[in-house]
């Protein structure tokens, strides 16, 4: 329990009050604070690190990064409301506008990085998408799936590049984002909008060890990622294991196909999924396969399988729509 002498003392410096206002705008690596506020990186750490210790700011090592968010803590949660209903000063006015365009300069940086590895990747992503059906076609088929009720708390499963924070993030309550590499969610992060503020959390993880509490999350995404699964049947476990009752689970991925290239070139653990295979891993891990859906492509199919968590009254499965 942080007291509010603790709160209070750590508030009681204007580059720790810089670093509130930041974060309350996005989530910011320790680097990247240290570059916007134009002090030393240990600097910029000890301030974090009184902070922390008053739960004003959570830490998050990722790879070789930490970030920081605002604190969730109930005890803090006044004090971080309270910058909501002051009236900042005429010099406060200036510091806070100059550090939000610095930030903006952050963000610039990030989205550069990110243009540069789409560059340096683009003929094998390319390679592949040649092989299915349009991503627009993919995309506007989950999104027919998915906004027939409200998506709640989301959690996308592989982020990857973001796209599907960026497809769905704007619908949902919160967003988490996972992802077992740190240049994707570095990638990731310039998917966000510039008010994401706390909505958003992008979290390092595995696939099949979720850092998630049993239930937590209404709606999950699996875009191109279960064939990268040694253990489709755990991570499919564990998707459902952090759905709520009713809530829902949404995988697309690849029908079953020879192309044994992307077993070897694009390290594809699996050559795609049958309906068979997926309806029994969604029994076995509590869930009801209501929809499948198949959009034929060139040479490869995308599979679209929607699920929902047992607990609650399910829909009577629809079959399959071709497309």
């Amino acid at each position: 329990m942080h007291t509010a002498l603790d709160i209070f003392r750590a508030l009681g410096d204007p580059t720790r009050l810089r670093i509130i206002h930041l974060l309350r705008a996005m989530e910011l690596a320790v680097g990247e604070i240290a570059q916007v506020v134009g002090q030393s990186q240990p600097r910029v750490s000890r301030h974090v690190r009184i902070l922390a210790e008053a739960g004003l700011v959570e830490r998050r090592k990722e790879g070789n990064w930490v970030f920081l968010r605002l604190g969730k803590g109930d005890d803090v949660a006044p004090f971080i409301a309270l910058f909501d209903r002051l009236t900042p000063s005429e010099s406060e006015t200036l510091w806070q506008a100059a550090d939000l365009a610095r930030l903006a300069a952050v963000r610039a940086d990030r989205a550069r990085a990110a243009e540069d590895y789409f560059a340096d990747h683009a003929e094998e992503w390319d390679a592949i998408r040649s092989l299915h059906v349009a991503e627009a076609d993919v995309e506007a088929a989950m999104t027919a799936l998915l906004e027939r009720e409200p998506i709640g708390h989301l959690l996308d499963i592989g982020t990857g590049t973001g796209r599907m924070i960026e497809l769905f993030g704007g619908a949902a309550q919160a967003v988490t984002a996972i992802d077992r590499s740190p240049d994707m969610l570095r990638l990731a992060r310039t998917k966000l909008p510039e008010d994401a503020r706390d909505k958003y959390a992008l979290l390092l993880g595995d696939f099949g060890a979720l850092p998630l509490e049993p239930g937590s999350v209404d709606t999950v995404v699996l875009h191109q990622v279960l064939h990268y699964a040694q253990a489709p049947e755990q991570v499919i476990g564990e998707a459902a294991r952090v759905t709520a009752a009713n809530g829902r689970v949404l995988i697309a991925d690849f029908a079953p196909h020879e192309r044994e290239e992307l077993r070897v070139r694009d390290q594809h653990a699996r050559l795609g999924f049958s309906d068979e295979q997926m309806e029994g891993w969604f029994a076995a891990a509590g869930l009801q396969l209501e929809r499948v859906e198949t959009l034929p492509g060139h040479e490869l199919t995308v599979q679209l399988w929607l699920g929902r968590r047992k607990g609650a009254p399910v829909r009577q499965q629809e079959g399959r729509i071709s497309a």
